[in-house]
């Protein structure tokens, strides 16, 4: 079986094919400035030469037209045609309270998708432009939709309602919804696979460490808490997002700075955050070399978000009774181990210990802690296209 693995930002459609006999990638790649002059998309087939095609991509199904071609192209293909494809597997950032597991993308489901873009106005349209995209040119070939908000539709209500009038809530969905799930699910996975256990016996703390950061409480294989809310905007300090701040500031400086509400919105999710505060960048290694170099802005925008990641560990094991085990995933957390340090550091107290040396390595699984480390740590890089693509089977063979 063959899975096509979809993943469909404003301007970009980034894609995996798996062979499902052994989970292998057969080719994977990146089409870039959809809709914008210089449209590029870049194939990557395992066991043969990259290659790229330069072309004009109008919209999302341009996107998928040449990527169809590129994978049954007869010098970088990997297929010899598209009914190689046993089903598409779609990520989804926002399902609202509609469907807590992946599902198959029916018209039912799709309109209900499309409900939920008041929700997830900058990722959901574009989500839903790929699966139309998909449609109309894979016909019947069946399709499921795995969703970032699934995963954490376990948390128990106390967790979830703001206490904001209740009304807005019945009105309007105003709850926390978490995201990033299928990394958190999958990390949480391979933590209990490593330490040879059962997940449902197990506490962990799972870091989704990138430019957008999210911090999930796992108890027995379901999430119970995460850092992310009502929007991706809510909680850790990220590349371009302040995360959690006092509401009261948003209208302060609406007020002092006669800002509109779109201008505001600009504001917090994408001038603030280690961007905001260092004046340098957005991205975690540039801040860090500044940082290393005497920069005070960039270290305290370090320390905002090493500070945030610590506080929230240390918070996720008293809401679950206990902790067994931490995890650091994405772009930051895979790869900067003195940010992973960082984030750890006078966690002692909890039994928590790092061993520097296991820790100086990057992008591969490994456990980090010390040998008296009563909690593990562990380095696990994510694939949450693995994820789409294991849940795609499942479903389509149920």
């Amino acid at each position: 079986m063959k899975i096509l693995v979809i993943n469909c930002g404003s301007s970009s459609l980034k894609y995996q094919l798996f062979d499902m006999e052994d989970r292998s990638v057969l080719a994977k790649g990146l089409a870039e400035r959809i809709g914008i002059e210089g449209s590029i998309l870049t194939h990557k087939p395992t066991g043969k030469d990259n290659a790229v095609f330069q072309q004009p991509m109008k919209d999302h199904k341009d996107a998928l037209r040449i990527l169809m071609d590129a994978l049954v192209d007869p010098k970088c293909g990997v297929i010899k045609d598209m009914s190689e494809i046993t089903a598409v597997g779609h990520r989804v950032v926002h399902a609202g309270e509609k469907f807590a597991s992946s599902v198959k993308l029916t018209d039912e489901v799709i309109q209900a998708l499309e409900d939920c873009v008041p929700l997830a106005p900058l990722h959901n349209p574009p989500n839903l432009m790929g699966i139309e995209a998909c449609k109309a040119i894979l016909g019947d070939t069946p399709m499921v939709g795995v969703f970032d908000t699934a995963f954490h539709q376990t948390m128990p209500d106390y967790a979830y309602i703001y206490p904001l009038p209740y009304e807005y809530y019945e009105k309007y969905g105003v709850r926390k919804y978490g995201f990033h799930g299928t990394s958190h699910r999958y990390v949480s996975q391979r933590a209990a696979a490593m330490l040879n256990k059962d997940i449902k016996e197990l506490k962990i703390v799972t870091c989704h460490l990138g430019n957008g950061s999210s911090i999930a409480a796992v108890d027995c294989g379901c999430s119970v808490e995460t850092s992310m809310g009502f929007t991706p905007l809510d909680g850790l300090a990220m590349g371009t997002r302040c995360g959690t701040i006092d509401p009261a500031i948003v209208t302060f400086l609406m007020q002092k700075e006669n800002l509109s509400v779109k201008e505001i919105d600009s504001i917090l999710n994408k001038k603030s955050g280690v961007l905001g505060v260092s004046g340098v960048s957005s991205d975690f290694r540039d801040i860090e070399t500044a940082a290393n170099e005497g920069n005070k802005r960039a270290a305290l925008a370090l320390k905002i978000f090493t500070y945030r990641v610590k506080c929230t560990i240390a918070q996720y094991a008293a809401a679950m009774g206990g902790i067994d085990a931490v995890v650091f995933t994405a772009g930051i957390g895979e790869n900067s181990k003195t940010i992973r340090e960082a984030c750890i550091e006078n966690l002692e107290f909890m039994g928590i210990k790092l061993d520097k040396e296991l820790n100086n390595q990057r992008g591969k699984e490994a456990f980090i802690c010390a040998k008296d480390s009563r909690i593990a740590v562990l380095l696990i890089p994510t694939d949450e296209e693995l994820m789409i693509a294991v849940d795609t089977k499942e479903i389509i063979e149920a």
